[in-house]
C-alpha cells in the first residue's frame, strides 16, 4: 500500500508538470478566457476579442503538488503487513 500511495504520489507531479508546461507554462494564475488582438478589416483598428480557453497557472501546479504531498505524507501512516 505504501508503494502504490507513493507511486501515484509521483504520477501526478510528473503528470501536472507535464500537463502544465504543455498547455504553455503560464507563470500567472489560471485563466479560463484569454485576450485576442483583432483588427477590423475596414478601419484598420484594434480590439481585443476574449476567447474561452483554459490556461493553468501556478496556483494549479501548487494544488496538484499540495495533493502529491499530501499521499506521499500518508503513506508513511500506513502500517506494512507482517507475514
Amino acid at each position: 500500500m505504501k508503494k502504490t500511495l507513493r507511486l501515484i504520489a509521483a504520477l501526478i507531479v510528473v503528470g501536472a508538470i507535464a500537463f502544465w508546461a504543455a498547455t504553455g507554462a503560464n507563470h500567472g494564475w489560471t485563466k479560463t478566457h484569454i485576450p485576442k488582438k483583432i483588427v477590423d478589416q475596414t478601419t484598420g483598428l484594434e480590439g481585443v476579442q476574449w476567447q474561452d480557453k483554459f490556461v493553468p497557472g501556478v496556483d494549479f501546479l501548487a494544488a496538484a503538488l499540495l495533493g502529491a504531498g499530501i499521499l506521499a505524507g500518508v503513506s508513511f501512516f500506513v502500517r506494512t503487513k507482517s507475514k
